[in-house]
């Protein structure tokens, strides 16, 4: 039986994590033959999981360069992927979420007539500057895309009302199937994990977003410098986006106080065990909005909107804003209300039971008509 090749494209370390159960899945299953090509478009964060789940690509890219831009990520993943594409002559190409690799990984492969599969399809804010450029390239993926794995009921429904071709499976989120996965190791590989106290309450902090530059990020940190002060009692860990604006804004605004910790940028298992290891998270992440609540760890999320309401309507996320008095007001619910802990720390999680990778499986064999010889 000749085998259905499927080529799983991504470059960054969120892609890395939430494909990584599904390339394992894949290559289970005897109908299939899984390729990976990764584009690198941050190289050094997704070596990390690479190496961390032992996992070599059969093409790599390599397209990061000092201050990429989006025309260089675009530009550079297009011309990489027509080579690759000539040459492993995949059935289907597979693309994970909304970044730039994954939008010209999905342009890449329509010029090149090959099936797209899109993985966490039908996330919307209907706002198509922010978060930027996530949404437009979700959106564009989406008229691509002949499959559509939407995590969510929710997630399908939008990609209905906007009458996309491709064909709809609602599967759950692989990112739940990745946090059943066990990690490489019980303990911190960063040094600077192992001078936090984790006997206080720890807060993780994560803050990159490109609409959040400039005032929204000040506003963020200004409340963050608050709270510190009004709890000496948390440690507040950042591990620091490397991009320039980020690095300058935090050490500008939060550096020098003794219960804010600002630490280099951490591996995958680092930063899950840092979540599972903290009282609660303030960020401004898609992907970590699925991850602390299966952790039990409640979200302030720091953004005006979210393309995972799911979340907020379980209450295992909370959406703040960007305005430094509500950000304020709702971390001290959360450090001094045990009641309002409680409830969001037990939510159920919205986004599935940890087999969305087997649904996706079956679907493209379904999909391609395949023999089901489970």
């Amino acid at each position: 039986m000749k085998k259905l090749k499927v080529m799983c494209v991504f470059g960054t370390r969120p892609e890395a994590i939430k494909m990584l159960p599904l390339i394992r899945e894949l290559e289970s299953r005897e109908q299939l033959e899984c390729v990976v090509c990764v584009t690198a478009q941050h190289r050094e964060l997704l070596d990390c999981v690479l190496r961390c789940f032992g996992l070599t690509p059969d093409y790599d890219l390599d397209i990061m360069s000092g201050e990429q831009s989006l025309f260089d990520i675009t530009a550079r993943v297009l011309a990489g992927l027509e080579k690759c594409f000539a040459e492993a002559r995949p059935d289907l190409v597979l693309v994970h979420g909304d970044t730039s690799t994954a939008f010209a990984a999905a342009l890449a492969a329509f010029y090149a007539k090959i099936p797209v599969g899109h993985v966490e399809a039908g996330l919307r804010t209907n706002d198509i500057y922010s978060p930027f450029p996530e949404e437009a390239n979700r959106s564009m993926i989406s008229r691509l895309a002949a499959l559509n794995f939407a995590p969510t009921e929710k997630n399908a429904e939008n990609l209905r009302k906007e009458n996309c071709p491709g064909e709809i499976f609602v599967t759950g989120n692989t990112v739940i199937d990745a946090m059943r996965m066990s990690p490489c190791r019980s303990e911190f590989c960063s040094p600077e994990l192992g001078d936090v106290d984790f006997r206080r309450r720890v807060v993780t902090l994560t803050c990159h977003r490109r609409e959040n530059y400039g005032e929204p990020m000040e506003n963020i940190f200004s409340a963050v410098y608050e709270l510190a002060k009004l709890h000496s009692e948390v440690i507040f860990v950042y591990p620091v986006h490397s991009a320039p604006e980020v690095k300058t804004a935090a050490v500008k605004n939060l550096g020098g106080v003794e219960n804010i910790k600002l630490i280099s940028p951490l591996d995958a298992i680092d930063m899950r065990l840092l979540m599972s290891r903290s009282y609660m998270i303030m960020t401004d992440s898609g992907g970590l909005q699925e991850e602390a609540p299966a952790l039990g760890k409640p979200v302030l999320l720091l953004r005006r909107e979210t393309e995972r309401p799911e979340a907020v309507e379980a209450g295992t996320v909370r959406l703040c804003g960007v305005n430094r008095a509500d950000i304020i007001r709702e971390a001290e619910l959360l450090l001094t209300d045990s009641g309002a802990y409680e409830r969001m720390a037990q939510a159920a999680s919205p986004y599935g039971d940890g087999h969305a990778s087997e649904r996706i499986a079956d679907a493209i064999i379904k999909h391609f008509g395949l023999p089901d010889n489970n």
